[in-house]
C-alpha cells in the first residue's frame, strides 16, 4: 500500500461494517487507493485495526457498485471507470435525482425545504462563477439533502450505498459538468421551482440540465 489508512476509532452508535465500507470507499475517492491497485484484506484489516471479516464484506459491497474488481483466486483491485460506465452513471444519476427531487418537494417540511434551498443557493453560486469542481461538490451535497428530505427509506438506503460510486464516476467528468456549467440560468430557474414546490417543473429542469429530457 502506498499510503496506509488510519485505524478506525469506532464511535458510539456506529456500525463497524459501515465504517470500514466508508473508509475504504473514501480512500478510493481521494486517490489514496488508486485505480488498478491491488487490495489485500489482511493489509487493510491491519491498517484499520479490525478483523478481516468486515473488510471482506466492505470489498464485496464496493464490488457491487463497481468501485472494486474481484477475480476469485487471482486479485482484488481498485477499478477504473471507463467512458461507458461514466455515461451510464450520468444518465442514471440524472433520472434518480429527478425522482428524489419530486418526492422531496411533495413531502419535505418547511425546515427541510429551507435546507434544500440553502444547498441550491450554493449550486447557483458555483454555476455563476463557472467553478466546475464546486458545482459538482455542491450539487452532490444538495442531492444528499434532497434524498433525505424525500422521506423514502428505499431511496435513502440506496443513495447511501451508491453515492461513493456516483461521486467517483462523475467527479471531473467533463460531459456531466460542462453542459450544466454553461447554463447558470437553468440553475436559477431550478432554485425558484424548488422554492415554489413546483415538482413537475423542477424535475423537468433538472433533466434538461443533464440532457436526459
Amino acid at each position: 500500500m502506498s499510503a496506509p489508512l488510519a485505524p478506525i476509532d469506532l464511535r458510539s452508535g456506529t456500525i463497524l461494517g459501515d465504517e470500514v465500507y466508508a473508509r475504504i470507499g473514501a480512500a478510493i475517492l481521494d486517490g489514496t487507493l488508486s485505480p488498478g491497485q491491488r487490495l489485500r484484506d489482511v493489509d487493510l484489516a491491519a491498517q484499520l485495526g479490525v478483523s478481516r471479516t468486515p473488510v471482506r464484506e466492505a470489498l464485496q459491497r464496493l464490488e457491487r457498485f463497481g468501485l472494486v474488481e474481484i477475480a476469485v483466486g487471482r486479485y482484488t483491485r481498485v477499478s477504473a471507470p471507463d467512458e461507458r460506465v461514466r455515461d451510464e452513471t450520468g444518465v442514471f444519476t440524472a433520472y434518480f435525482m429527478g425522482n428524489a427531487l419530486r418526492l422531496a418537494l411533495q413531502h419535505a417540511d418547511d425546515a427541510q425545504l429551507a435546507e434544500i434551498l440553502q444547498r441550491a443557493d450554493a449550486v447557483v453560486d458555483s454555476a455563476l462563477r463557472k467553478d466546475g469542481l464546486a458545482l459538482f461538490e455542491n450539487s452532490t451535497n444538495m442531492f444528499i439533502t434532497i434524498t433525505r428530505a424525500s422521506g423514502n427509506s428505499v431511496f435513502i438506503g440506496f443513495i447511501r450505498e451508491a453515492s461513493l460510486a456516483i461521486q467517483r464516476n462523475l467527479r471531473g467528468w467533463t460531459p456531466f459538468v460542462a453542459g450544466p456549467l454553461s447554463r447558470a440560468d437553468a440553475y436559477l430557474r431550478l432554485r425558484d421551482q424548488i422554492a415554489a414546490r413546483d415538482a413537475d417543473g423542477a424535475e423537468l429542469t433538472l433533466r434538461q440540465l443533464h440532457g436526459v429530457a
